[in-house]
């Protein structure tokens, strides 16, 4: 988003990827079928996700490039090594933050508020999401706000499992809406909306308007994940990289692995020190200004690696926060079969990869009055039904066939295909000093940069949760006349995912109102380095339940305008 943001703007920027190029156009596997692939295209070790999944270079394990995790902490770091980084990986769901998740300390005491509110992000919200092409519906509940008129993309029409989940949440008194997704379900209009979105630059809506020319409206046909070569969801490969190159303002160096962020006798950052992967060469890069979105935890390394005898304990970390209230989102999940969908005739399951609707978090005022047993909520993302069958998809058969074979296996395949759901919370966890990132004094990576150490302890607050999650699903089961897929535990420690493992980290150089206890301003421009900015998910002062891209695309959009303004007034630069 910086990228394109800054170069429609005019100015010159060279990115600088860790990573290799990766085109979705011309690489996407998306046509693909499981039977192609090894193993039908089930996780391995090096691909966690299936076969085909977008990441290339990258996952848990990166080689050559570890980390570690301190005595007691269990933490997962993914990282993708290629152009684009996770936006090439993630579920394309697009919920905006609302007022209550800005102010959280002021609402429960826990925590700490950010130094900007819901307003001053809305408008950010409206144009990102006009920009990459999201569908979703109008509903505007409590903490869960609407996007303004004619910006979101109709939603596609629920599925019948949806509908059979509503039916069974609705005398329970929890919504299911339409979920908000960037994956576009009609083509954009580029003689209309560049004007819109950048109504005071001509290049902008050029290069804007000939880009979503290119784009194409999903047609239902193959995963998300896989990559997309007609352009149809968001991944930054496909919508913001195309026309910031097309505005011949900016470069990208591939491979490049950033050691650290230099700086002169006045404290001014001047620009970058990489390493050339392919030729293992250090290489330096000037700038006026630096922006640092190599993600959370990247950024931390980055900034903690910049050590001078200005800054002996790293760059813009004079509060020593650089590194601290790492968060990632409340995980937990389970599924169940559903006798209702047995022996279901073969329906149109179109749709996209992803939600048709979902369950946003629904108890403010029980949680308001302390009955809950633990602060912040989550929201519920579901499935199930027949899509087509990969990997695994007849896994759980023989509980219900008693060991059935030949004829009559066959014949509960057909029977219990398609009867299985599966339920996910995903929640808020509440920054708290145990959970941080530090140099490891004893350990570099390949290319001789010093790794990330990662200390990680849930509060009882996540753990509550997450024993509520599992709970609650259990019920929305048995309501739909369904059986729960084994033991519905009431120990949230053995059902909360691990720290990492949902890979929605966030925090690490946080904003706030003085530089004392935050690393950042509002506008994640660095206390200490005023031409530093950050503009990936570091800068996170909390992690509500809603999962963070949308808002990092927007929050990166207004700092990018903040940068534009000040070198135009020459305050940085």
């Amino acid at each position: 988003m910086a990228a394109y943001q800054l170069g429609i703007a005019g100015l010159k920027v060279l990115v600088l990827e860790a990573g290799r190029r990766y085109d979705p156009q011309v690489e996407t596997p998306m046509f693909n079928l499981p039977r192609q692939a090894p193993l039908r295209g089930a996780g391995s070790k090096e691909k966690p996700f299936g076969f085909y999944d977008a990441t290339v270079d990258g996952g848990w394990e990166v080689p050559g490039e570890p980390y570690t995790t301190a005595p007691g902490s269990d933490f997962m770091w993914w990282r993708a090594r290629m152009l684009g980084g996770r936006t090439n990986h993630w579920g394309r769901i697009s919920l905006r933050m609302g007022e209550y998740d800005f102010k959280p300390k002021s609402r429960d005491g826990l925590g700490a508020d950010w130094p900007i509110s819901y307003a001053d992000l809305a408008p950010y919200y409206d144009k990102t999401e006009m920009l990459v092409g999201v569908y979703g519906g109008d509903d505007d509940l409590e903490n869960t706000p609407r996007s303004s008129p004619g910006v979101l993309m109709p939603p596609p029409r629920p599925r019948a499992t949806e509908l059979l989940a509503r039916k069974a949440c609705d005398p329970m008194g929890i919504p299911v809406i339409p979920a908000h997704l960037a994956i576009m379900t009609q083509r954009q209009d580029a003689d209309t909306l560049p004007r819109k979105i950048h109504p005071d630059n001509p290049l902008a809506q050029k290069v804007l308007a000939e880009s979503m020319r290119q784009r194409q409206a999903c047609f239902w046909a193959t995963p998300c994940g896989n990559g997309c070569s007609i352009r149809a969801n968001f991944q930054s490969t496909t919508v913001l990289i195309p026309p910031a190159l097309a505005t011949g303002n900016v470069d990208i160096i591939p491979d490049a692995m950033v050691r650290e962020v230099t700086v002169d006798n006045t404290g001014k950052a001047t620009g970058v020190s990489y390493v050339d992967k392919r030729t293992r060469t250090d290489h330096h890069v000037q700038a006026r200004v630096v922006v640092l979105a190599a993600s959370a935890a990247e950024t931390a390394r980055i900034l903690l690696n910049s050590r001078s005898n200005q800054f002996p304990n790293g760059l813009s970390n004079s509060s020593g926060l650089v590194g601290k209230y790492l968060m990632d989102t409340v995980g937990a999940g389970i599924g169940g079969q559903i006798p209702a969908l047995e022996n279901t005739p073969p329906h149109n399951q179109d749709g996209a990869s992803g939600m048709h609707m979902y369950m946003p978090w629904w108890l403010y005022k029980e949680q308001k009055r302390g009955k809950l047993g633990f602060a912040r909520g989550y929201h519920i993302e579901f499935g199930g039904g027949r899509s087509m069958p990969g990997s695994g998809a007849f896994g759980g058969l023989g509980n219900l066939t008693e060991g059935a074979y030949g004829k009559k296996y066959k014949e509960a395949a057909r029977r219990y295909y398609g009867s299985w759901m599966w339920f996910d919370g995903r929640g808020e966890m509440i920054p708290n000093e145990d959970c941080y990132c530090e140099l490891d004094p004893d350990v570099v990576d390949q290319w001789g940069i010093p790794v990330l150490r990662f200390h990680w302890k849930f509060s009882d607050h996540e753990t509550r949760q997450a024993a509520h999650m599992v709970k609650t699903f259990a019920q929305i089961i048995e309501q739909m006349g369904g059986k729960v897929n084994g033991k519905v535990e009431t120990d949230g420690a053995k059902v909360i995912a691990k720290g990492g493992q949902i890979i929605h980290e966030v925090g690490t150089c946080r904003m706030g109102t003085s530089p004392r206890d935050s690393v950042l301003n509002e506008w994640c421009q660095s206390w200490d380095v005023k031409n530093l900015f950050v503009t990936d998910g570091a800068p996170f002062v909390s992690n509500a339940d809603k999962n963070p891209t949308l808002s990092i695309l927007a929050l990166a959009w207004r700092t990018c305008d903040h940068i534009v303004g000040q070198l135009k007034t020459r305050s940085i630069g």
